[in-house]
């Protein structure tokens, strides 16, 4: 069984780099603060949406320290399209002193100490751990929870955690932060939760769901 399964990985991700050798976020951003910022936003809400948002928003506010000496209320008119934005507004505000704070301005390269910070739970400081450190960290969102499961590359996983310890026990540690772009990108423009579109897909001969369709 367990040389089956790692066989069906290097098969699904030698798929993903020959079709995306090089996968990346599509947040834009300039520096770590501005990705993590951009992270806290784009929780419930498109990444799309999240990038038309910032560039007004780091206008007024390009650093934690500018970040941190305003208040959630003078924030919250530049993300108040995005979702969730009296919480978001806040969690900066709060996350920016803390960064100022506790860690000279800089974003962490930990685990334990993104996860400290306001409105970052795993799946967050698992993406700044993968894009900005290169950290064989797995962030597991609705994309790829969905996307992980249909393939096969899942089983019975209750939780995004859960997903999370599947995923990595086959995935090489140097190939971890591309497996997490691939697989989100897979499910937002392919394996899309309502109807994927199994005609454009170029794993389906790999893929669970479409062998049972």
């Amino acid at each position: 069984m367990k040389q089956n399964k790692q066989q069906l990985y290097e098969k699904v991700f030698n798929a993903f780099k020959k079709n995306n050798p090089l996968p990346q976020t599509e947040l834009l951003y300039k520096d770590p603060f501005q990705l993590l910022v951009a992270v806290v936003l784009s929780a419930q809400c498109t990444d799309v949406r999240v990038n038309t948002i910032t560039p007004k928003l780091f206008s007024v506010f390009p650093s934690a320290k500018k970040m941190a000496e305003s208040m959630p209320e003078k924030i919250y008119p530049y993300i108040k399209s995005c979702s969730y934005p009296n919480a978001k507004a806040r969690y900066l505000n709060e996350m920016s002193k803390m960064l100022i704070e506790k860690f000279d301005g800089e974003v962490p390269n930990e685990l334990e100490k993104l996860m400290s910070l306001p409105g970052v739970g795993r799946k967050t400081a698992n993406v700044l751990l993968s894009v900005l450190f290169h950290k064989p960290a797995m962030a597991v969102d609705t994309h790829v929870f969905r996307v992980a499961q249909r393939i096969g590359l899942t089983e019975n996983a209750k939780s995004p955690l859960e997903a999370e310890r599947q995923l990595i026990k086959y995935i090489s540690a140097k190939d971890i932060p591309d497996a997490h772009h691939w697989l989100i990108l897979h499910g937002r423009y392919i394996c899309k939760a309502r109807k994927p579109l199994c005609s454009q897909c170029f794993i389906t001969e790999y893929c669970s769901f479409f062998q049972t369709m």
